[in-house]
Formats: structure tokens, C-alpha cells, sequence
């Protein structure tokens, strides 16, 4: 078929594992100076996204269903922006495990990576709490912004951490699945459609991403003493040691996601040479002595 020959159709998952591994090589090679802005803009563009959410929750005239899917498809901004826009997010780069599994890259520099972007990611996420903070932004739907945002921050800090901590997990299978759909995709709108859904379908089942949190939470630390709040609202807990209770179970549950449970699962499907190489000598016998097994390889 024509499209066929022009290329167009999507990588296949091998193709995509063999991409994944290449930028992973590329990321543990960036500079410094590199990874620190590019981490910084992701950061950013996370907290966006979750700017945007936070839009559609304050609505309360929208149903629940309809406030977790819709704000779930606009929260999808800030992935979209990471990876056509260009930046380095620490949840997306626990896919350099596969570079690691496949000894392309050292655990050093994996570690290295993380640390810098992790970083970065907070530097960039709580950069544009302050500059929301500072434009008023909370004062839209008369108030209903604000209180959004507290009451967002205040339900985070007040998750168990083993809670918090499994919905990380689930939150990076989704958004790592997202990164791997989207390098697929060959234009700017297949990227976008691959992450929609797998970004709005975490943000919808409320799992946990930290770097939104690290605009979530200081955004509602510093707009908690402003904006009118129900009685059920408990605010005592806000504050910095409640920002770190909730990023370390998170941040734990996202690493667990990501690298284990898409990195090195596909790492054991595509890469790992014990499973991927053509089986030989009598293996090969008994795999075609069924004649369906004979007739595809006839085909």
C-alpha cells in the first residue's frame, strides 16, 4: 500500500524499544547545563498542564465523571509540550533503565540524569507556583480557582504513604506507556493522540505524579491563608514536611512504574538477547513439527 511505502505507518514495538534505547543513550549524554534547562522547562510545562486542570475542577457545576475526564484531557498539555516541545522530565526518563538493562549506558549516569532533572523538574514546577501565585490566577471563578488548588494539595498530603506510594506506580505505568505510544507516532498530531488518553485516563483515576505535585502542593501551601475554604477542608497538615511526605511514597511509586513495569518488561520482550534471538538446531525442529507452525513458515 502507498502509505506502507512512504513510511508512514507507526514504529512497531521493536522499532520503538530500539528508539527508546537510543534517546535513552542520549539523554545520559546531555550536558549539565542541557539537562538542567530542559528539566526546568519540563517542570514548567507539567505545571501548565496541571494549571489547566485545576481550571476545569473548580467548576462545581460539572459532574464528577465529567470533572476527572475532562480535566484528565487538558492536564495532557503538559506531556504534550515535553515531547514536542523538547524537555526532560523525570518521570518519562525512567525509561533510560532499558538503556542501563542493555549495558548501552552505566548506572551512573542513569542516576546522574535523575537526580539533575528531579531537580530541575521542582525548580521549574515551583518557578511557576510562585508566578500563578503572584498573577492573582487564583482569584478567577471567584475564588473557586484558589480553593481548587488548596483543597488539591491539602487531599494529596493527607495520603498514607503505602496509598501514595501504589498510586505512583499506576500513575507512571500510564505516563511511561504514553512516552512509548508517542514514539510511535511519525507527526506532531499522532504524538498528541498517543498521549492523550494513557495522561487523562491516570489524572481521571486520581494516581499520583510528582512532578505536578511540586506545583500542586506549594501552589496550595502559599494560596491556603487567602481563599475561603469549607470546614472539611483540614489545612493544618500544608506545609513543606507534608510536600515531602507525599513527593518521597510518590516519587518511589513512579520510579517503580516506570523502570520496572514498562522499561524492563520491554527490556525482557525486545531487548534482552536470551529472549530475542532466532531459536536454532533442534529448538527449531520442534517448534514447526505442528503443521500450523509448518504452513507460516512455509508463508
Amino acid at each position: 500500500m502507498a502509505y506502507l511505502q512512504l513510511g508512514l505507518d507507526a514504529y512497531s514495538p521493536r522499532e520503538i524499544s530500539e528508539k527508546i534505547q537510543s534517546v535513552g543513550v542520549s539523554k545520559a549524554r546531555l550536558s549539565f547545563v542541557q539537562t538542567a534547562i530542559l528539566g526546568a522547562l519540563a517542570g514548567a510545562f507539567i505545571g501548565l498542564g496541571a494549571l489547566y486542570f485545576t481550571l476545569v475542577a473548580s467548576d462545581s457545576a460539572l459532574g464528577f465523571a465529567a470533572t476527572r475526564v475532562l480535566g484528565g484531557l487538558v492536564f495532557s498539555l503538559g506531556l504534550i509540550l515535553v515531547s514536542v516541545a523538547g524537555a526532560e522530565l523525570f518521570t518519562g526518563n525512567n525509561l533510560m533503565v532499558m538503556a542501563w538493562a542493555d549495558g548501552k549506558i552505566t548506572a551512573t549516569e542513569v542516576l546522574r540524569n535523575w537526580t539533575v532533572v528531579y531537580v530541575a523538574n521542582a525548580v521549574g514546577a515551583v518557578g511557576l507556583a510562585v508566578t500563578v501565585y503572584l498573577a492573582h490566577h487564583g482569584s478567577m471563578n471567584g475564588g473557586a480557582v484558589g480553593a481548587a488548588y488548596v483543597k488539591i494539595a491539602a487531599a494529596k498530603i493527607a495520603l498514607p504513604f503505602g496509598e501514595a506510594f501504589f498510586k505512583g506506580v499506576l500513575c507512571n505505568v500510564l505516563v511511561c506507556l504514553a512516552v512509548w505510544l508517542a514514539m510511535a507516532g511519525h507527526t506532531v498530531v499522532d504524538k498528541i493522540v498517543a498521549i492523550v488518553l494513557p495522561i487523562s485516563a491516570f489524572v481521571a483515576a486520581g494516581f499520583e505524579h510528582c512532578v505536578a505535585n511540586m506545583y500542586f502542593i506549594p501552589l496550595g501551601l502559599l494560596l491556603a491563608d487567602s481563599v475561603a475554604l469549607p470546614a472539611t477542608v483540614n489545612v493544618a497538615t500544608l506545609g513543606w514536611a507534608g510536600l515531602a511526605s507525599n513527593l518521597v511514597p510518590v516519587t518511589l511509586g513512579n520510579i517503580v512504574g516506570g523502570s520496572g513495569m514498562v522499561a524492563l518488561v520491554y527490556y525482557m520482550v525486545y531487548r534482552r538477547p536470551a529472549l530475542t534471538q532466532p531459536r536454532t538446531g533442534t529448538e527449531r525442529t520442534r517448534a514447526t513439527d505442528s503443521p500450523a507452525a509448518a504452513e507460516e513458515t512455509a508463508d
